[in-house]
């Protein structure tokens, strides 16, 4: 049984779109030059594949069953992805991936993963000498070097990383295929990147309710701030971030607000301000504070809260929670979080929020996807728990604001 998108011919799916678009295989064999018993076997081979017809064979020629379009729709979009991948190639040979073959594509992907040869064989099963020829033919279509060799080590050239970025957006679509037609024994792998902003409750609570909810999805969770989870999403490593939303539009990017927090600010739970009902900012600048990196949301909001004025002293710039939270335990340090990220250290006792939560100062958290992103159902399902954890409608007293300040 078909179950693993590199099992596919790309001849064959090319094929099986040339017939859907000219209607008959007469007609697509004319326009791509290939015979018709070619197309005729592609086309067979892909159906025995996939379990299912995709075409009704008619007198007036050929029409694409329901599963064919579903088919086709995807594979379009896989090739569309890989097409232009190989449209970047600056030096690249003309439609270089009519010539590519999946064999090709799943070695040069292992060895953009893996970083060598011989790991690159350990992981697709393939004999060493199978990767170098399988690369070397890939560079040989493409008609461009795709990877640096240093000795024992590799390493994608510009060129192989944009090849690279297309191949693995061709495959997650396939993949996404297999998964919808039921092929795929483990259902839906979601690639998912949170920010440390995000991952303290909503993401959790998401993740929770949707393993109970269903045995067809399954997370792979990747930790960072926005910009360096990003570009795997971009590549197709990463399905969708939960973090920070930017206050801009990004071309080949998509993001959606789930909700918004004021941000609050944190001390020790011994800290000298702890006590104080109305800390002024003369109070607040008297002590040390542990800042956002620069350009992050947290670094802007600090720059903004003490605007006109002298910044206080800020010997550490930090993005981590883990160590923002040793160090208020350590010193009269301040500094600024989303109420999430502090909610269960001031829940134990070692923090305490200092006033009360800044008026100017928000982050919107939200979703960040691709704008090419076609989710399948279970993905498209995660989304919508998500937006149910975050929020409950417009009510002020929503369960997701309740449950915050009971955690707090």
């Amino acid at each position: 049984m078909l179950h693993d998108p590199f099992q596919l011919n790309l001849r064959h799916l090319q094929a099986m779109l040339a017939i859907r678009e000219h209607g008959s295989v007469s007609a697509a064999a004319l326009r791509i030059g290939l015979s018709q018993p070619a197309l005729t076997q592609a086309v067979l081979k892909l159906e025995q594949q996939f379990g299912h017809a995709l075409f009704e064979r008619r007198a007036d020629g050929m029409l694409a069953t329901p599963v064919g379009e579903q088919v086709a729709q995807r594979v379009d979009a896989a090739l569309g992805h890989l097409t232009l991948g190989a449209k970047a190639l600056p030096h690249g040979a003309a439609r270089p991936e009519r010539r590519m073959t999946t064999t090709q594509l799943r070695a040069f992907l292992a060895l953009a993963d893996a970083g060598s040869f011989v790991a690159a064989a350990a992981a697709t099963g393939m004999s060493r000498t199978a990767v170098h020829r399988a690369v070397g033919d890939l560079e040989a279509s493409a008609g461009e070097t795709l990877v640096d060799r240093r000795g024992r080590g590799i390493s994608l050239n510009a060129a192989g990383r944009r090849l690279a970025r297309g191949t693995r957006l061709a495959v997650a679509e396939l993949a996404a295929l297999l998964v919808e037609l039921g092929l795929h024994p483990e259902g839906t792998l979601i690639g998912l990147g949170v920010t440390p902003t995000a991952r303290a409750l909503v993401v959790p609570e998401a993740m929770a309710r949707m393993t109970a909810e269903t045995n067809t999805a399954a997370f792979r969770v990747y930790e960072g701030s926005w910009a360096e989870l990003v570009e795997p999403l971009r590549d197709g490593v990463i399905d969708l971030i939960v973090g920070e939303v930017r206050d801009y539009e990004i071309s080949d990017l998509a993001q959606k607000p789930l909700y918004e927090d004021r941000l609050i600010i944190v001390g020790g739970s011994r800290h000298p301000l702890v006590a104080q009902e109305r800390v002024t900012l003369d109070a607040l600048a008297a002590y040390p504070w542990i800042v956002g990196l620069p350009n992050s949301p947290l670094r802007g909001a600090w720059e903004e809260l003490f605007a006109g004025r002298a910044l206080p002293r800020s010997p550490i710039e930090c993005g981590s929670v883990m160590i923002i939270g040793r160090l208020l335990t350590n010193g009269d340090f301040l500094t600024l979080l989303n109420p999430d990220q502090a909610a269960l250290q001031i829940r134990s006792g070692l923090l305490a929020q200092i006033g009360v939560p800044l008026a100017h100062a928000t982050s919107a958290i939200g979703l960040t996807v691709r704008r090419s992103w076609r989710p399948t159902v279970v993905q498209q399902r995660f989304v919508d728990v998500l937006l149910e954890v975050s929020r409950d409608g417009d009510d002020v007293t929503s369960r997701r604001k309740r449950r915050v300040a009971d955690w707090i």
